[in-house]
């Protein structure tokens, strides 16, 4: 029974030997026979939290968030400190700033219609609540900003 649910849990989406081990404790399953069975998962591959954090750093940057707001996601699903370094160890260093800038980039063009000061509040507001560092949001903003700025003075073509 306990397979099962792990399986049925792994069918849904990848999950952390920590998740699995919540899911299975919720139902009572008897600890000796929750590690035998996850024992077994990560011994055929099904459960790796390495995996898993790579996969979902990769997912974060689709999803537009801060490395530090994956960590923080990372930790709640129970991830080891010390495989979250390791899988950050094989990333970029400036991949922070890269998904900042495409985020900004799309979110500033809804916003040519609005004054300059509004403009620079909510994108740096929005930045800032997917966990982007104070020095990554300014320097996005001012020139995401700007550039929009020089767009906005580019008189249009006559047709």
């Amino acid at each position: 029974m306990a397979r099962e649910i792990a399986l049925r849990q792994l069918t849904v989406r990848a999950r952390t030997r920590a998740e699995l081990e919540r899911a299975l404790a919720r139902r009572n399953v008897p600890a000796e026979v929750v590690r035998e069975v996850l024992d077994r998962l990560t011994d055929v591959g099904l459960v790796d939290d390495a995996v898993f954090a790579r996969d979902w750093l990769a997912a974060g940057e689709r999803r537009h968030k801060s490395r530090r707001a994956l960590l923080a996601e990372l930790a709640t699903k129970g991830v080891d400190r010390d495989v979250v370094e390791g899988v950050l160890a094989e990333l970029d260093g400036d991949n922070d700033y890269l998904v900042a800038r495409g985020f900004a980039e799309r979110k500033a063009a809804s916003m040519r219609a609005l004054d300059p000061q509004v403009r620079y509040r909510r994108l740096a507001g929005a930045l800032a609540r997917r966990g982007f560092a104070a020095s990554v949001v300014a320097q996005v903003t001012r020139e995401v900003l700007a550039e929009l700025a020089d767009l906005d003075d580019v008189p249009e073509l006559a047709e």
